[in-house]
């Protein structure tokens, strides 16, 4: 294992979001100084805590990349446009400024990157979901790396746990399309451990890893493991998925957040079998390379103190 020594900051873009926010609690957990763009350095500070450089700006910016780009050591790139807020500058934050980074990078000198991008581009399935959206712009991304002289890894990230909690409300868990068949789900925290490893080592250059939790759940499983765990009945609850098609055509020309959404949906429905059957081997290579506990759903419902409001 190759460590990267030098003291010079990591810069993690979107590192305020999500999965951002325990990639870089896990580099200052292994004592690297971190750099963080955020558009709001109160509140960022308030979510990293005070050993975290804030730059306060917008990474479409070419003026705020430059300067933040200036003497790292690495680059981890964790950058989502998929809130209600931001989902209409997708191609402007997800491809535009991602690229004019990685150009910044070239200029500087700066070998090492590490990309967080979606679990498997599977450009067929998607198409044949009507959701190529959610694929493209990481396919363009992923092969402007490939061509690169960069130092570059992938994380491949399934879908977070959050996916289930988020549709939990009190003692029902309620599904669009019903979410029968499994996928796999990764806690954010085993996604912040493994990207911070992965970015100070230099000896896993040009691989791709698809980063998943131990196992590939259903949410019929979820509500029987959440009941054990929760000691209450959670009911899993299948709603069509009609109205929420019907809702994205209406609201596509004000914002595509719907679109997307519905895309997503459609994916967690239909999620490619031999991806599924993968998991326990994908899992594995997690374990081999990497120093971390996994988290399972209880671990999940533990860490966030779910309690059920009746």
């Amino acid at each position: 294992m190759n460590n990267l020594e030098d003291r010079n900051p990591i810069l993690v873009i979107g590192g305020t979001g999500h999965y951002g926010q325990f990639i870089v609690r896990s580099l200052v957990n292994l004592d690297q100084s971190v750099r963080v763009i955020s558009r709001n350095a109160i509140k960022a500070k308030e979510t990293l805590g005070s050993d975290v450089e804030i730059i306060e700006g917008d990474i479409t910016d070419p003026k705020l990349i430059k300067a933040s780009i200036s003497g790292v050591k690495a680059i981890v790139i964790s950058i989502s446009a998929f809130t209600r807020k931001l989902i209409k500058k997708t191609r402007l934050i997800e491809r535009d400024a991602v690229i004019a980074i990685l150009e910044e990078a070239r200029k500087n000198q700066i070998n090492r990157i590490v990309y967080i991008s979606v679990y498997d581009l599977r450009m067929d399935h998607l198409k044949k979901l009507k959701a190529l959206l959610l694929g493209e712009i990481r396919l363009e991304i992923e092969n402007i790396l490939k061509e690169s002289n960069f130092n570059w890894t992938v994380l491949g990230c399934c879908p977070s746990m959050e996916m289930f909690f988020a549709m939990l409300r009190g003692t029902k868990l309620t599904v669009p399309g019903g979410g029968f068949n499994p996928f796999p789900t990764v806690s954010p925290v085993d996604l912040g451990e493994i990207a911070a490893q992965t970015t100070i080592r230099s000896d896993l250059g040009g691989r791709r890893f698809r980063i998943t939790g131990p196992e590939a759940l259903s949410y019929p499983q979820v509500a029987e493991r959440l009941s054990v765990a929760l000691d209450h009945t959670i009911k899993h609850i299948k709603v069509p998925i009609t109205p929420l098609k019907v809702l994205s055509i209406i609201t596509r020309p004000i914002s595509p957040f719907i679109r997307y959404l519905l895309m997503g949906v459609k994916l967690f429905n239909n999620f490619p079998q031999d991806l599924v059957d993968e998991v326990p081997n994908d899992h594995k290579i997690l374990l081999d390379t990497f120093e971390y506990t996994p988290h399972t759903l209880e671990m999940e419902i533990k860490r966030r103190n779910y309690q059920v409001k009746n």
